[in-house]
């Protein structure tokens, strides 16, 4: 296992060095789910929710958690956005919404945590706006789905090494 980068060699924790970096396009993709019972996947569905459209609001609540996702991770550099798109997906037959988001850039480092935080925020606000009628909510299966761009190459979730 490679070096744990937000340390230095005292084992203090600091912000990585990314000015030698080169500026490259860098596209990571993320997703996750929340489960519910029928009836609340029901009424998100139905767009009857008493706080309004839960997966439009749920969006762009996504964009701007990636959008803020530096104020959140103490060590994150803040990253000049190119795009943020997310996508909500009604899964019934396990009562589930997933939500993939895909997060963009062009500079030396990478927006993996974006597109995550994109994922558990947009989740959280299914949560909130839901949990009137359904506090048994779950969310599950946070994880990176691929990236690419940077020095360390591209990842996809499943590929063989």
């Amino acid at each position: 296992m490679s070096e744990l980068t937000h340390f230095d060699g005292e084992g203090r924790a600091h912000m990585v060095d990314v000015s030698g970096k080169s500026a490259t396009r860098r596209v990571a993709v993320a997703e996750g789910r929340i489960v519910m019972r029928p009836e609340t996947l029901a009424v998100i569905e139905s767009g009857g929710a008493k706080k309004g459209d839960v997966l439009g609001v749920a969006r762009i609540a996504a964009i701007q958690g990636a959008k803020r996702t530096s104020e959140l991770i103490p060590l994150c550099h803040p990253i000049a956005l190119t795009r943020v798109a997310v996508e909500f997906e009604i899964e019934r037959d396990a009562n589930a919404v997933r939500c993939v988001a895909t997060a963009e850039t062009v500079g030396p480092t990478g927006v993996e945590m974006e597109a995550l935080t994109a994922v558990q925020v947009g989740l959280l606000t299914v949560y909130d706006m839901c949990k009137a009628v359904d506090r048994g909510m779950v969310i599950e299966g946070v994880m990176l789905l691929e990236k690419h761009g940077g020095k360390s190459g591209g990842f996809m979730r499943g590929a063989k090494k």
